[in-house]
């Protein structure tokens, strides 16, 4: 006898991914699909391509990495926003510093998780943000937090302060990407960084993407040697 579906039976949560770090999307994409209550919807590698899945039917939930190899993830977002104004966007990614915190969240964002993240607690991060929830990590919680108090002070010391010397005394690196580069220059390996932080070996990797891009770098040696040279490192 055929089984007939009642209107009690929930609907499954439509997920989106863009992201470019095989690895992380690939187990992000396998705990999808094996929550019973969660479909995935379509899966992008580059800013390009998310643009272009936002062309098709809307998912429910969109995760997008802001580090994308052509381009910055929250172009992506701000397309979603248009496109897809019932979806609920959340932001996945390395980036820790408070100013693409801000960034992601004006653009649309309404979670912010790093990638510390398993991609079990991914899956319940995305049924909260499906059900209206905010998910954001306690690290980009305090971020936001300082932003605001750094905001607050600036005001109070000045009326209008200038966007060059803002963006000056912004740090070039995040707290977690100077751990990473100061692992790199004791000889660690990326495996070796992973365990030490605690951290999956894509993520370590997805670091020293960010650290050599920063740095305008393509080798441990000339990271390590630019960084000293911008006093980035402790003697």
């Amino acid at each position: 006898m055929q089984s007939v579906r009642t209107g009690s039976e929930p609907h499954p949560i439509h997920v989106a991914i863009v992201e470019d770090d095989a690895g992380f999307s690939d187990a992000l994409s396998r705990a999808v699909q094996a929550a019973s209550d969660m479909r995935l919807a379509g899966i992008a590698m580059s800013r390009a391509d998310g643009l272009a899945l936002l062309q098709g039917p809307p998912a429910d939930v969109l995760l997008v990495d802001l580090g994308l190899p052509d381009g910055s993830g929250i172009d992506v977002i701000r397309a979603a926003a248009q496109l897809w104004p019932s979806c609920s966007i959340m932001v996945s990614t390395n980036f820790g510093d408070e100013t693409h915190v801000m960034r992601s969240i004006e653009a649309g964002a309404a979670g912010y998780l790093l990638k510390d993240s398993s991609p079990a607690r991914m899956a319940e991060e995305i049924r909260s943000l499906a059900s209206g929830g905010s998910p954001i990590s306690p690290i980009i919680a305090r971020q936001i937090l300082a932003r605001f108090q750094q905001g607050s002070a600036g005001t109070a010391m000045r009326s209008e302060p200038e966007p060059a010397a803002a963006e000056s005394s912004a740090p070039l690196l995040s707290a977690r990407e100077k751990e990473v580069l100061d692992y790199i220059t004791k000889g660690f390996t990326t495996q070796e960084i992973a365990k030490l932080m605690e951290l999956s070996h894509f993520t370590v990797r997805s670091f020293v993407r960010r650290i050599y891009s920063k740095l305008k770098v393509t080798s441990k040696a000339e990271a390590i040697y630019e960084a000293r040279n911008l006093g980035l490192l402790s003697e």
